[in-house]
């Protein structure tokens, strides 16, 4: 499948069945997050997976997981992230964006759904998982098999802004 179509592909999923995500794909969304670029190679990302019962009830509390039966708590550490001598803008944020934007992509072609949460409690999940001062979490990622249909990979015709509103050219 060639990148466009599975970026077409890629929903988000709010829905899963109860059953685990095997190993082998859970290692291949790992090992998207591992080859994801980062500001100057400064790989401050770090990953907490979350599939086991407790986990994901500890998690759930700060977060709606949609009943996924897998979580990644995709985290920066803002000791390590690059930081822009213009302004001090740290890339913790883009850095933790673009592994789990890897992650939702890798999910997708291993024919798992995915949805990327941003509304949690970061307080709540730093103490679940006693999180260092330094390791920020960013976003959440859930996945699993997907409960349903997904949606149409031509949605994007009527569902996004045109090019033309998208793009300026200069």
């Amino acid at each position: 499948m060639s990148f466009t179509n599975l970026a077409k592909k890629r929903c988000s999923i709010r829905a899963y069945e109860p059953r685990p995500v095997e190993p082998e794909k859970i290692a291949a969304i790992v090992e998207a997050a591992h080859v994801a670029p980062s500001a100057a190679n400064r790989q401050p990302v770090r990953l907490i997976q979350v599939e086991s019962a407790e986990g994901l009830a500890k998690l759930g509390k700060s977060a709606n997981l949609y009943g996924a039966p897998l979580a990644f708590v995709v985290c920066a550490d803002a000791e390590r992230a690059w930081k822009r001598s213009f302004d001090g803008m740290a890339s913790t944020d883009i850095d933790a964006s673009i592994a789990c934007d890897h992650m939702m992509l890798a999910a997708a072609d291993q024919g798992l759904g995915s949805v990327w949460i941003c509304a949690f409690d970061p307080t709540g999940v730093r103490a679940a998982f006693d999180l260092p001062a330094s390791l920020v979490p960013v976003n959440i990622l859930a996945v699993g098999h997907a409960e349903g249909e997904w949606k149409s990979p031509e949605r994007h015709a009527a569902e996004r802004i045109p090019i033309s509103e998208l793009v300026t050219k200069a």
